[in-house]
């Protein structure tokens, strides 16, 4: 029933594509646990807690209620979600609540979990601008309107999580943001002053954070200090070559045992590589290209322009930390730490990333109906 299906889902195709990358990326994540517990122990209990009943049993819930939710209560909302994601991220800040790892300040604690509220202020960061520049859309060449309103909504999230530090999110939603901007109509010299800005900032952090120096240096040359900092992309170069044409086959990986660091983190894509081989990366980028190629054209059909730039800015978000993390395992671009869609340990972030969906499907499902031809 075609056209059931299309007003259950939004859009059908969409929809498959986001279903075959969260139970195939379910199924990758176990066994990339599998390897983290057998050198580490613990329990699969826990793993799987913080992964489905923080992750993915949330994160249906929310995709269902906001691809039902009436688009004008999703406007509604976004100014207050805005803010309580702000304060929620200022919460990391807060001792006894904030939970610090590896250098870096980005977890509120509950009990023997952590959230990471990062994952929720980018959503919000590009909804609120999505909204701002539907309703500013004819004064976007004015700067008051266009530059200021578009710096002010993204440079006080840039500015906190920069803070924690979180320069590869910072990142992913700067590039989103600026894709928006160019969308909405913003004239050239905006991007030009954004660009200055840009280069700027990426000069002052690459000079005053010696790990974001190092990463570089390890992209440029990759086999240098191969035990410390260029250990992971060249354990990451050998589980993908590991995997020849078809694979080891999966739950075969066998670096995820011994060798890669956070095998079910940002390495994840490496496992996945050793076990399916070149032809199921392939497989995986090509559905990654048809989730942001599906996205891209909901939001060209979308009823209003918030939708529009929603839609396209919640699809940029997704498959840009994808293909980030894609290229940071194959070497062809610095290490970002940024998870794998779909796939990557951490529940707050399929959460959100199964939010999005929903928002999608909701901009989807309230596609004008097309006229039937005579």
């Amino acid at each position: 029933m075609p056209g059931l299906s299309s007003k259950l889902f939004g859009d059908r195709l969409f929809a498959l594509i986001v279903a075959i990358l969260v139970v195939g990326g379910t199924s990758v994540f176990f066994s990339a646990a599998l390897g983290l517990l057998a050198r580490e122990g613990g329990s699969i209990g826990h793993i799987a807690l913080t992964q489905l009943a923080l992750g993915l049993v949330p994160g249906l819930i929310a995709l269902a209620l906001l691809r039902f939710a009436p688009p004008a209560w999703i406007e509604k909302a976004i100014l207050p979600l805005f803010v309580l994601a702000i304060l929620a991220t200022l919460l990391v800040f807060v001792p006894g609540v904030g939970h610090h790892v590896n250098g870096a300040t980005r977890w509120i604690a509950i009990g023997p979990f952590t959230v990471q509220p990062a994952e929720f202020l980018k959503i919000a960061t590009i909804l609120m601008l999505s909204l701002y520049l539907a309703k500013m859309r004819t004064k976007l060449s004015d700067m008051r309107y266009g530059l200021l309103g578009f710096c002010t909504i993204v440079g006080v999230p840039a500015l906190l999580l920069l803070a924690q530090p979180n320069t590869s999110t910072t990142l992913v939603i700067g590039f989103t943001a600026a894709a928006l901007y160019f969308v909405a109509g913003a004239p050239l010299r905006d991007f030009a002053i954004l660009a200055c800005i840009a280069l700027i900032g990426a000069g002052a952090l690459v000079a005053t954070r010696p790990y974001l120096m190092h990463r570089v240096q390890t992209f440029i040359n990759p086999d240098q200090n191969a035990l410390s900092t260029g250990y992971q992309i060249q354990q990451s170069l050998i589980a993908v070559g590991s995997g020849g044409m078809l694979g080891r086959g999966f739950g075969q990986s066998v670096q995820k045992f011994n060798y890669l660091p956070e095998p079910v983190g940002d390495s994840v894509f490496a496992v996945y590589a050793e076990e399916f081989g070149f032809l199921g990366t392939v497989i995986l980028v090509l559905l990654f290209t048809g989730f942001a190629a599906r996205g891209f054209a909901i939001a060209a059909g979308a009823a209003t322009s918030f939708g529009s730039l929603a839609a396209t800015g919640l699809t940029l978000l997704i498959t840009i930390s994808a293909f980030m993390n894609i290229g940071a395992m194959l070497g062809i671009m610095p290490l970002t730490g940024l998870p794998l869609p779909f796939v990557s340990h951490g529940g707050t972030a399929l959460l959100a990333a199964l939010a999005s969906v929903g928002i999608i499907l909701n901009v989807a499902a309230h596609r004008p109906k097309r006229k039937a031809a005579h």
